[in-house]
């Protein structure tokens, strides 16, 4: 390609700059041979160009036409052409006033290709390589490549594949183009062989190395990956040991050094951590020292460290981590609070001073909002209770940030504190948060040789187009329950919290038999319902709804063909809603701690069969150390007809299967009439225990763990006695795994305590819910 603003007749010396030697072409550019004498630029031209546009040669010049051309800015020509990235050599000529620009431009990628890729996925690789300056459309650089080269390499390294070998191939097409081969051979994964440490007396080395999580592999080491090396992992794992010595009273622990070695053939690993545990100590007492606004007793009592103990580093940091919390919550948000050792190697002691620095206090000017790229700011901004422009509280500022992680759209939510620049008395406050998908897939199913395979699916939405608000449609195919059910839910209907669900159904039952009768209840129904908060724990649920029941069916069980004889095949009721429910857990999701409390009361005041039914339920979870977690559920239902038409049959409590009683079939337990059907009872009461254990291999990891269950309960009649043995139970095992669609649960139990008529479903699964 040929540039020019005027034509001329060339005469001039040519400079030649190489592109690794660019230092040595400016030099020679202002060498005295070759010097060029000052003169007025009459034209400037450029040559050589494909596809780079020549505005942008002219635009990196420094010199334009009737400016003095001289040796400097001919060298600073060539320094800004050569930093575009975007030619291969550059040369300026001079002829007759006239500054030709001559330049090869670099090819340009055409494709990217990966050959013997399989760890790592390849659109991301090209996408990340285009950050790298490696794309195609893109000028090629060989530097450039070189360093994506090593750079896959080193990723190679952080999953163990320290044989991996990466070479470049570039090949030259038509139009000065290039394609790129990275060809790739990943070789086998390197695996930890040995794991020692070196320097422990007072516990033994299989103690201290079950608290790592890396090991040399186990029998789920595939899902685990934990005979893989990282260095952030052993990084983690010495943090782990160090804690352990600490809370152990081993004030003066270190970490001597640490040796990893990789066999020859870059298969094996073996790891070497030298320690020194040091002298354990007992502490003698706790002192306070500094500021404490006139508050020492209110602050002596969030010790929580003990004289005559031995010393724990997390006991110190839990201590001084409430000092600073309740320094906050008057408004002191850069409260500084050191606990200083004195150490008495001589007798095993040391005393702690606690020295604290409320500094200043500060309001909060600002909420800011970032990260939330689908849900709205207001959904977040109303769960704050810390307000704009009012005294900074650390504990309003810790509820708000719970709040907004309970609200389940997040899979981060993090809130920091800046000083407003030019003040010293504010502060701007930004929460910060990382959005995960909102929809949910649940399924469920069971087995039995009666029904085969019993389906339940739901599709939910938690966060309706931003708005915070629910949208749920669920389905059932079991032989005997088969329902839909649209629900949605606003949970501000009001701007003070108070909540609206609304519930649209269509039920459809056929209570188990066996006499294979051919016969269903079908319950189309709506209903209404709002939520009250009275607390940051406590809501009170009001509702009221229609719904309206029919027998059907020509070969009806006894209990049913006689209520329909007697009352009808169709009844209407209004019911009224009443509960409460208190929610104490650390997470809905996979709850370690806490406590669920929950009463619900339905009252059938008109319509043709007045009725009361209630359900109460009560789960504790229980942590034991750093692996195991104890759950506990218990639940009653109640119900009592209020005319002389008695309990409406309909409106009977089923037990058995997932939620009640596993190991027994879906509503098999309870009253059978004559027919061999099963009825359900106005009375049901169940108990679930388990206990969580993390599978062996996959260190401390509660997304993924191994349960065992005792179940325990039953379903009675209005005129049968509630008495210890009527009770079914039984005991499983099964695994838990928080999965991108929810929690599922599959479970294999064997019933304790059963009766002749009772049906048998050993092997069940469900996602989406902890009991």
């Amino acid at each position: 390609m040929h540039t020019s603003r005027r034509r001329s007749h060339r005469r001039t010396r040519r400079l030649r700059p190489h592109l690794l030697s660019l230092a040595l072409a400016i030099a020679l550019q202002a060498s005295p041979a070759g010097a060029v004498e000052p003169f007025v630029i009459r034209d400037i031209r450029v040559e050589g160009l494909q596809r780079t546009d020549p505005g942008t040669v002219f635009a990196s010049l420094p010199f334009r036409i009737g400016d003095t051309y001289n040796d400097e800015k001919g060298a600073a020509a060539l320094r800004a052409l050569f930093a575009t990235g975007l030619f291969k050599d550059v040369r300026i000529d001079i002829e007759n006033g006239v500054a030709i620009v001559i330049v090869e431009e670099r090819p340009v990628v055409a494709a990217i290709d990966f050959v013997g890729l399989h760890e790592f996925d390849k659109d991301t690789l090209i996408k990340s390589l285009k950050d790298f300056g490696i794309g195609e459309g893109l000028p090629f650089d060989k530097a450039l490549a070189d360093r994506a080269e090593q750079e896959l390499k080193r990723q190679y390294l952080t999953r163990s594949l320290y044989g991996a070998e990466v070479v470049t191939t570039v090949t030259p097409i038509e139009r000065n183009r290039v394609n790129v081969t990275f060809t790739i051979n990943e070789g086998n994964v390197a695996k930890i062989r040995e794991i020692r440490i070196v320097g422990n007396h007072a516990f033994s080395e299989g103690t201290l190395l079950a608290l790592f999580d890396l090991n040399p592999g186990g029998w789920l080491s595939w899902y685990t990956k934990s005979d893989r090396y990282s260095r952030a992992k052993l990084n983690a794992d010495l943090e782990t040991l160090r804690s352990f010595y600490l809370n152990r009273g081993y004030l003066e622990f270190n970490v001597e050094s640490t040796q990893v070695a990789i066999s020859p053939d870059k298969q094996e690993i073996s790891i070497t951590v030298n320690i020194s545990e040091g002298q354990p100590y007992i502490v003698t007492g706790v002192t306070l020292e500094g500021e404490y606004l006139g508050k020492e007793d209110e602050f002596k009592s969030l010790v929580t460290i003990k004289p005559g103990q031995p010393y724990r580093a997390d006991v110190v940091a839990e201590t001084t981590k409430a000092f600073i919390e309740r320094f906050g919550t008057f408004g002191y948000a850069f409260a500084k609070v050191e606990a200083r050792p004195d150490i008495d190697r001589a007798n095993g002691q040391v005393h702690l001073t606690i020295v604290s620095d409320p500094q200043r206090r500060v309001y909060v000017r600002r909420i800011n909002v970032a990260g939330n790229t689908r849900t709205r700011d207001e959904v977040i901004r109303r769960e704050f209770r810390q307000f704009e422009s009012s005294w900074y509280d650390g504990r309003r500022i810790k509820l708000s940030r719970d709040r907004v992680d309970r609200l389940g759209f997040f899979s981060e939510v993090n809130i920091e504190s800046t000083e407003v620049p030019g003040s010293q008395d504010q502060v701007d406050l930004t929460i910060t948060v990382k959005e995960k998908p909102t929809g949910n897939l649940s399924l469920g199913a069971g087995y039995s040789t009666a029904d085969k395979l019993a389906l339940t699916a739901s599709v939910k939405q938690d966060n309706v187009f931003g708005s915070g608000n629910y949208l749920g449609l669920e389905i059932n195919t079991s032989h005997t329950n088969r329902t839909v059910v649209v629900s949605t839910v606003d949970p501000y209907f009001t701007i003070d919290g108070i909540s609206r669900a609304f519930d649209l159904y269509y039920r459809t039952t056929s209570p188990l038999n066996t006499q294979t009768e051919t016969y269903k209840l079908v319950t189309p129904g709506v209903s209404i319902r709002f939520g009250v908060p009275f607390s940051e724990y406590d809501t009170v649920f009001f509702g009221v709804g229609l719904e309206r029941t029919e027998i059907h069916g020509n070969n009806l069980p006894n209990n049913f063909f006689l209520y329909r004889e007697k009352f009808g095949e169709d009844s209407t009721s209004v019911p009224i809603t009443v509960g409460w429910t208190r929610d104490e857990r650390d997470s809905a999701l996979v709850p370690t701690a806490g406590r669920y409390q929950r009463i619900n009361v339905d009252w059938g005041a008109l319509g043709d069969i007045p009725y009361l039914r209630a359900n109460l339920q009560v789960q504790q979870y229980i942590p034991f150390g750093r692996r195991f977690d104890y759950g506990f559920n218990a639940e009653l239902g109640w119900g009592k007809g209020l005319s002389s038409r008695g309990y409406p049959i309909f409106k009977n409590f089923y037990g058995g299967g997932l939620g009640t009683v596993r190991g027994f079939e879906q509503g098999s337990l309870g009253p059978i009439d004559v027919t061999g059907t099963y009825i359900g009872g106005n009375r049901r009461f169940n108990v679930n225990n388990e206990l969580y254990v993390p599978l062996p291999g996959s260190g401390n990891d509660r997304t993924l763990r191994v349960f065992l269950y005792l179940d325990a309960g039953n379903v009675w009649g209005e005129n049968e006695k509630l008495t210890f043995s009527s009770l079914r139970s039984s005991v499983g095992a099964g695994i838990s795994w928080v999965s991108p669609v929810g929690p599922l649960k599959l479970s294999y139990g064997t019933p304790v305590r059963k009766e002749p008529q009772d049906r048998i479903q050993k092997l069940q699964f469900q996602i989406g819910t902890a009991f």
